[in-house]
């Protein structure tokens, strides 16, 4: 089963995304740790992972290329309010999936969850290959 692997230090925002990604289906994983998300990925437990900005003191730029080397294939979608268009390049540039808002209201959960749908249809696709 794929798995959704949810990384952010701010707890309301995990909960809140935990809830919707569960009773959207998903199979979900929450952490605050960088060491439990590493975790998770290098047991293939999650596929794609939804990465605050921070959390264990690093940040998701110092973040993205460890949890890249664990898996080259793990799709990663930035959840992020007041992120600098330069910082979003060089992201992308280290291979975020989709950069998104936190969800603060039902358009932008809405918005999350297609980003969730398609990240895992790409993968699908993927393994069809």
């Amino acid at each position: 089963m794929l798995g959704l692997l949810i990384a952010d230090e701010d707890i309301d925002c995990r909960k809140q995304m935990a809830e919707f990604f569960i009773e959207a289906g998903y199979n979900v994983i929450v952490t605050n740790s960088a060491a439990n998300a590493l975790s998770g990925i290098l047991k293939k437990a999650a596929q794609v992972v939804l990465l605050g900005t921070k959390f264990d003191e690093l940040t998701a730029a110092d973040l993205i290329p460890l949890l890249k080397q664990c898996n080259r294939k793990l799709t990663i979608i930035l959840v992020a309010a007041n992120t600098s268009l330069p910082l979003i390049r060089k992201l992308r540039s280290e291979g975020i999936f989709y950069h998104a808002l936190k969800p603060v209201n039902a358009e932008d959960r809405e918005e999350l969850k297609q980003a969730v749908q398609c990240a895992f249809e790409s993968l699908r696709s993927e393994q069809k290959e």
